[in-house]
């Protein structure tokens, strides 16, 4: 079965409905890419005590974790803050991070043909981006050059801190997998075949479900919908797993469908 991912999203946006999330789907596709697979995802917003208590527990969890928002060094950016609380540790400007930060202002400034003031307020605030947990590491920036950075837990379990903004924030991701995480792609090695099931019940479908659980190194899935434009009332019946696996058992899936003379639609692989 695939390595399991923990996904945190920070931020009140989210919870208000002010903004739609859409660091979900688009990690759950970094890790598809990778024959590797989400476990869980929360989302939680912006008030320290509750993101505290959510990054204590990634922390002492097993799986790797990616959290999104909340980096910055704005009055509703906790974070970096909470990350340290969760570990126990103080707070420091990284060395690294610090000339990464002064670099993106000094190009800033040649951008708009102004000399560049270090001493200046609102560039003496921007180091501020930089203070991360003692002992974090850094993530790559590749859009401003302004680090996100990774921690590891007293469990060994390590959470990857990124910008909320997108067009920052995947590639970050991705970086991580590839860089960190390669030894556990599975490209290729993991698939998804499924089935359109025309005006089914799930409940009448449980037990061949549950047969094929039993009899085969599978997770069986159903996705139920009742107004679907092309199918209509169907559900989409299907086996993920290792590709060797994924195979017999869709097959006897098939079989059972066939045996209870279900109508059947189209048949769909993901790899």
């Amino acid at each position: 079965m695939s390595t399991g991912f923990g996904l945190i999203i920070v931020g009140d946006e989210i919870l208000s409905g002010k903004r739609q999330d859409k660091h979900l789907p688009r990690v759950a596709e970094l890790l598809a890419e990778r024959g590797l697979a989400l476990s869980w995802a929360q989302v939680v917003g912006d008030e320290r005590a509750r993101i505290t208590a959510v990054l204590r527990a990634a922390f002492e969890g097993r799986e790797p974790v990616f959290c999104c928002g909340g980096i910055g060094a704005t009055p509703d950016d906790h974070t970096r803050q909470c990350a340290a609380a969760a570990l126990g540790v103080e707070l420091a400007l990284h060395p690294e991070a610090a000339r990464l930060i002064e670099e993106r202002m000094r190009d800033v400034a040649a951008e708009q043909g102004v000399p560049f003031e270090p001493e200046r307020p609102d560039n003496v605030h921007r180091y501020n981006m930089g203070v991360f947990p003692v002992g974090a590491s850094l993530i790559p920036n590749p859009y401003n050059k302004i680090p996100g950075f990774s921690c590891r837990g007293p469990g060994g379990a390590e959470v990857h801190f990124v910008p909320g903004f997108p067009v920052m924030a995947w590639p970050m991701l991705a970086w991580v997998l590839d860089q960190r995480y390669s030894h556990l792609h599975r490209q290729g090695a993991w698939r998804e075949r499924s089935v359109i099931v025309m005006g089914a019940m799930e409940a009448a479908l449980t037990p061949l479900m549950e047969q094929i659980e039993a009899a085969h190194a599978v997770k069986v899935f159903s996705l139920p919908s009742v107004d679907h434009p092309t199918y209509g009332r169907h559900i989409e019946l299907g086996v993920k797993g290792a590709a060797p696996d994924v195979e017999p058992a869709f097959a006897e899936l098939l079989a059972g469908l066939r045996a209870c003379k279900a109508e059947m639609g189209p048949e769909l692989v993901r790899p």
